[in-house]
Order: structure tokens, then C-alpha cells, then sequence
């Protein structure tokens, strides 16, 4: 299957002003000239590389469309194989018309993620640039741009690789001395390994810190709105979100289950989460909500407590009894909703309460939409996500971190044999593990399995 022709759509599905059909494969150019003419007649087969072409895809002696074909030749193109790239008109029928032509002509549809697989396979970049592609491709923010893009340029590879060097130069040296073990003789300056063992930890431990900002960067940073029932939580929602996401009712207790979504503020990804209202209930179903509410803090960021501004203080004042020790790790800003109710000078007196709450605190109208921009404001300030510069390196990705983590453990295994004198063969082979997590990341460790879970979730074309 790796020496097949493949085709696929690249650009997105459905009707536009153009398409862009991708083939790759030996061969590319002269399948491709079984359908093309060029007024020219110039062979998409004889031409050079890195040129563009027009003329017409021909269907039963028809013109289905005029078109553009760029030509790519090994290894200097995308996947580092012979490719194609038909640019023609985004009409659906269009579309699915020349992909019938090419897959009539001994093209297969390409599966998800295998332009990329063989990019990867024929040495076009590791891993780890691999999975790159599929994050700036999902990029929704400036942060998550800048992290794939560093990723994909190479410098998280580049630095996995030179750790991984070093750990092989002394796992050399103590595997020679294997052999002459019946000398007792030392190749490995262990005053040298163990100076390594503390530079190869603290690399991983910033790698692995960082997973927590990459996870935020690339997820959306979690906020959870919470209050009590008929505070406004999903009247806001709605108002950061722009649509009606949420049902709006004057019942209590509308909202039941927690709903999520993502916004893109100044930069920012933010995953909103509106949860369950806040009350001592007999209702089963919305207790569960509320006990899901619970749990959505801990997992929160940032919290948004919003608090209906007609209600009373001794409720409010309760209320926060069960609220405050669950956000002390958080940051939180304090929501006083409704404001167009409450004249100003009762807002001066309201905003007083609760002294053990720290946070920033805003009026707001989430009906009126008052003091949006300000809130949106706040949040940019509590995401606090630091500028990335071209050279940081963000771990993004659950298998890296684990990956990590495992090599982590297996480095403080040295460190510890080091500083315990434990034998060469137990050293060597807490090194060779190391070494062999950190591969795991750049695909210089990889099975057929890790290779298809993790391209099968690429789109198709891509």
C-alpha cells in the first residue's frame, strides 16, 4: 500500500470558490496526464518541478473544468514523494467527478492522516512535527498557532534528540565495560553521568511542568460559571458565546447538566462550562447537576461566581460558605449580575461583602450586556498566559507528557543508582529506558500500532 497512488480532497467539504485535490504517489504526473490537457501540450509527467499548469480535465470528450495543477517532484514535495495538486473550480460535482476519474485510473483514496504518515516515513520530519501538523491545522488562538508552529519547526524534536545523544555516549561506555568486567575498569566518568543525570532532570521536569499552560493553550482554559439558580450564569453564557447555547428561564433549576463550549477572547481560548444552580433541593436529577458543579471547579482555572445582586445577604453570605474553600486554588472573579435593578449607591454597599474573597469583583448586566468588554478584560488578565516566544518549547500532547513522565522516572532510577553504586547492568538499562521514552516522542521508538492511533485521527487529505 505504500507504493500505491493516493488522492483525497484537501480542502474542506462542500461547495466553495475552489478545491484542492491532492495525489501523491510514483506515477502522480502520468496518471494525472490520462485526464489533463494542456493547450500547450505540455506532459504533467515531463514537466519540471515546482511548476503550475493550466488546462482542462477532460471527461468522456467533455470539459468538466479548467483548472490548475501544480507539480511536485521527490524529494521536495510535501510527503517527499512524486506529488499533484489539482486546483479546480469548488463545485461539489466537480469535485467528485475528478476523484472518480483518478480512482478509475488506478488512484486510491487516501486514509486519514497518510499524506503526513508518509511525510514522516520517507524522513520529512519526527513524530512529534507530525502531530504538529494536525495541531496549527486545529490552531483556534495566537497561543495555540505559536506552539504548533514551534513544534513543527523542530525545536522540541531538536532538544529530545540532544538529550537523547548524550544519554547513548555513556550508555556506551558503561555497556563496554561490561565486557571487561572481570578488570573492574570505568570507560563512564560518573562524576560526568550524574552531572548529566541532574541537566537531562531538570529539562524534563520544565518539559512536563509546562504540559499543564499546553494543555490550557490548546483545550481552552477552563471557566466554570457557577451561582445560585436564576443568577443569569446561562444568560451569560450566552452573551460570551454569542448564540443561545443555553435555555433562559425564570424557573429554577432550568439547567440541569453542565454545558460547555469554547471562545476565542483576545487571543485567549476559553472553555466556558455554565453548570447547575446552586440550592438545597430534593430533586434527584438536580442534585446531580449540583454535585457536578462541585466537580467542574476543581477542574476550573478560572471561576466565575455569579451573584444575583436581589438576592439577600445572609443568602449570599451562606452560600458562600460551600463555594469559597472549593476556589482558594482558583482564580476568581466575583460577577454582582443585574445591576440594572439595584441603584448605584445600594451597588457601593453590596460590593462590600464577603471581605474574605479575593478576586477582582464587576457589576454587570448579563441581559443588558453591561460592562462586557470589562469582563472579557478580566479574563485575559486571570488566563495569564505568558507570550511564547519562537524558541519555547510547550508540551501540548497527553502521549508526550506521559512519554515524559516515564522518562522522568527512569532518570531519577540513574541519578539514584549513581548515588547508590548500584552495577553496570542496572545502570545501563535504566539509561536505555530513558532513552527509549524520549524516542518514544519522535517516532525513533514507534510500532504500527502507536503510528495508526495517532494519524487516524488526521483528516483525510491531510
Amino acid at each position: 500500500m505504500t507504493e500505491d497512488i493516493i488522492c483525497a480532497i484537501s480542502t474542506p467539504p462542500g461547495m466553495g470558490a475552489i478545491a484542492v485535490i491532492r495525489l501523491s504517489g510514483e506515477g502522480s504526473g502520468a496518471l494525472a496526464d490520462r485526464i489533463f490537457h494542456s493547450p500547450s501540450g505540455q506532459k504533467l509527467n515531463d514537466a519540471p518541478a515546482n511548476t503550475i499548469h493550466f488546462g482542462r480535465i477532460m471527461m468522456d470528450d467533455e470539459v468538466l473544468d479548467e483548472v490548475l495543477i501544480s507539480v511536485f517532484r521527490a524529494p521536495h514535495s510535501f510527503t517527499g514523494e512524486e506529488s499533484v495538486e489539482v486546483s479546480c473550480h469548488g463545485s461539489v460535482y466537480i469535485q467528485q467527478k475528478i476523484m472518480e476519474l483518478l480512482l478509475a485510473h488506478g488512484a486510491r483514496l487516501a486514509e486519514a492522516g497518510e499524506f503526513t504518515r508518509r511525510a514522516f516515513r520517507n524522513g520529512k520530519f519526527d513524530l512529534s512535527q507530525a502531530e504538529a501538523v494536525a495541531d496549527l491545522i486545529a490552531s483556534s488562538s495566537r497561543a495555540s498557532h505559536r506552539v504548533a508552529m514551534n513544534q513543527m519547526r523542530g525545536g522540541f524534536a531538536r532538544k529530545l534528540s540532544d538529550l537523547r545523544d548524550k544519554l547513548l555516549q555513556f550508555v556506551s561506555l558503561i555497556e563496554l565495560e561490561l565486557d571487561f568486567s572481570e578488570e573492574d575498569v570505568e570507560f563512564a566518568n560518573r562524576e560526568q553521568l550524574y552531572l548529566l543525570t541532574e541537566e537531562i532532570e531538570r529539562e524534563i521536569e520544565k518539559l512536563v511542568g509546562s504540559f499543564r499552560l499546553g494543555n490550557a493553550i490548546k483545550s481552552g482554559i477552563p471557566v466554570a460559571i457557577i451561582g445560585e439558580t436564576n443568577a443569569g450564569k446561562s444568560t451569560l453564557l450566552n452573551l460570551l458565546l454569542d448564540e443561545e447555547k443555553a435555555i433562559v428561564s425564570d424557573i429554577h433549576g432550568t439547567t440541569r447538566d453542565v454545558i460547555e463550549d469554547t471562545m476565542n477572547i483576545g487571543g485567549v481560548t476559553f472553555r466556558f462550562i455554565d453548570t447547575a444552580g446552586i440550592r438545597h433541593t430534593s430533586d434527584t436529577i438536580e442534585t446531580m447537576g449540583i454535585e457536578r458543579t462541585f466537580r467542574k471547579i476543581e477542574q476550573a482555572s478560572i471561576v466565575l461566581w455569579v451573584v444575583d445582586l436581589t438576592t439577600p445577604r445572609e443568602k449570599i453570605e451562606s452560600l458562600a460558605e460551600s463555594i469559597v474553600p472549593k476556589t482558594r486554588e482558583k482564580q476568581l472573579i466575583l460577577l454582582f449580575n443585574k445591576a440594572d435593578l439595584i441603584a448605584e449607591e445600594e451597588q457601593a454597599d453590596i460590593a462590600g461583602i464577603l471581605p474574605e474573597v479575593e478576586g477582582d469583583r464587576l457589576f454587570i448586566s448579563a441581559k443588558q450586556h453591561h460592562n462586557t468588554a470589562r469582563l472579557q478584560e478580566l479574563l485575559v488578565k486571570a488566563a495569564a498566559i505568558p507570550a511564547i516566544g519562537k524558541e519555547d518549547v510547550i508540551v501540548t500532547n497527553l502521549r508526550h507528557y506521559e512519554a515524559l513522565s516515564n522518562a522522568l522516572e527512569a532518570i531519577l532510577r540513574v541519578k539514584e543508582g549513581l548515588e547508590i553504586g548500584i552495577t553496570h547492568d542496572f545502570l545501563s538499562q535504566d539509561i536505555r529506558e530513558c532513552m527509549f521514552h524520549l524516542g518514544e516522542i519522535t517516532g525513533q521508538i514507534s510500532t504500527d500500532e502507536i503510528l495508526g492511533n495517532i494519524f487516524s485521527k488526521f483528516c483525510i487529505g491531510k
